[in-house]
C-alpha cells in the first residue's frame, strides 16, 4: 500500500512512541558485542534499495544514518559508486563498531581518504541523500531526529528510510494483553503520523509505503532468541523485574499456541518505508521580514528551476 501524506485536518496531534532510553542503550551494547546486524535488517535494506530506482537524482554525497544496524553499506556503494559515502551513528558503542567495519586499508590511508564519519547532525556540508534503515522506530524523540535530518539535507535532496510499524507482532501483543503481561513492544508511530511530522520538519510530499511480513519459527525458544536480536522489548511499561523460571515456562507454553496450520509459530511484522524531498525554505511574509542570504539564494534557485 503506497500513498502520499497530506497535512492533518485534526487538532489532535500524534502520540509519540515512548521508549525506555536505558533499555535502548543496553540493546546497543548487545548489538555491538554481537558483531553483526540483525538478520532482518539486511532483507529490509535490500527491499529499500529497490525503491531507489524511483528517484532520478544521482546524489554526490550520501549519508547513512545508524549504519551499525542498517546493513546497507554495500548496497549504497553499488547504487552510487561515484558518491561520497558518509555515515553517522549517535550511540558511541555503535559508532565504534561502525568505524571498525569501515576501517581504511593501507592504500586508502596512503591516498589520504577519510573515514567518512559525520560526528554529529546536522551534517555540514549538506548531503543529497540521507538513508536510514530500521532505525527510526528506535528514536525516543522522533520530531527532533527528523529536524536534524532535514537540516542535514540540501534543498532538493531526499531522505529514504524504513522502520517498524505499530502493527508489528500483533499476535504477541494480543497474547500479552490476554495474560495481563503489559506490552511486549513499544507502540510505534503510525506511518501517517510519521508523514505529518516530516511535513513539519520541512520535507515536501512525503510518500509512505507499507508491507507486511509473516515470520515463522519452529520453536518458542528460537522465536524469543530472534526477538532479542531484533531489539528486545524497550517499552517503558514492560514488567520491570525478573519474571522467574515458572513465568518463562508459561510464556513458552503460550507462544506454542501461535502455531499455524503448518505447525510453525507465526508473527506479523509491519514494515514502513518512506521517502521525501527537502523543500526550499518558505519566506515568511510580515510587515518587516528578515531573510538570510542563504535562504534567499535557495528560494531564487528553486524559482529558476521551475519547482
Amino acid at each position: 500500500m503506497s500513498e502520499p501524506v497530506s497535512t492533518p485536518t485534526s487538532n489532535k496531534g500524534p502520540r509519540p512512541q515512548d521508549l525506555d532510553v536505558v533499555a535502548l542503550r543496553h540493546q546497543a551494547r548487545r548489538v555491538a558485542a554481537a558483531g553483526q546486524s540483525p538478520w532482518l535488517h539486511a532483507e529490509v535494506a535490500r527491499r529499500m534499495a529497490e525503491r531507489l530506482t524511483y528517484i532520478k537524482l544521482q546524489p554526490a554525497r550520501v549519508l547513512d544514518a545508524a549504519p551499525a544496524l542498517g546493513a546497507s553499506a554495500e548496497l549504497l556503494r553499488l547504487a552510487y559508486p561515484n558518491a561520497d559515502l558518509l555515515w553517522h551513528e549517535a550511540d558511541p558503542m555503535l559508532a565504534e563498531r561502525a568505524a571498525q567495519a569501515r576501517a581504511l586499508n593501507w592504500w586508502r590511508k596512503l591516498r589520504g581518504a577519510s573515514s567518512g564519519q559525520v560526528a554529529e547532525l546536522p551534517a555540514r556540508p549538506e548531503v543529497e541523500l540521507l538513508w536510514s534503515n530500521m532505525a527510526l522506530h528506535a528514536s525516543a524523540d522522533l520530531p527532533a531526529m527528523l529536524d536534524a535530518w532535514a537540516a542535514s539535507i540540501a534543498v532538493d535532496g531526499f531522505v529514504m528510510f524504513s522502520c517498524m510499524g505499530p502493527d508489528s507482532f500483533i499476535e504477541l501483543r494480543r497474547l500479552y494483553a490476554r495474560n495481563g503481561w503489559g506490552r511486549p513492544a513499544p507502540d510505534w508511530w503510525d506511518m501517517h503520523d510519521v508523514g505529518d511530522l516530516m511535513l513539519k520538519a520541512g520535507f515536501a510530499d512525503p510518500v509512505m509505503d507499507q508491507e507486511r511480513l509473516r515470520l515463522t519459527w519452529a520453536s518458542p525458544e528460537s522465536l524469543l532468541a530472534d526477538l532479542r536480536a531484533l531489539g528486545g522489548n524497550v517499552a517503558p511499561t514492560r514488567f520491570a523485574g525478573l519474571r522467574g523460571r515458572a513465568w518463562r515456562q508459561r510464556l513458552l507454553a503460550e507462544l506454542d499456541t501461535l502455531r499455524d496450520s503448518e505447525g510453525r509459530l507465526a508473527l506479523t511484522l509491519e514494515l514502513v518505508f518512506g521517502h521525501a524531498f527537502k523543500a526550499a525554505p518558505r519566506l515568511a511574509v510580515a510587515a518587516e521580514t528578515h531573510v538570510s542570504i542563504d535562504a534567499m539564494r535557495a528560494s531564487l534557485r528553486k524559482g529558476r528551476s521551475g519547482g
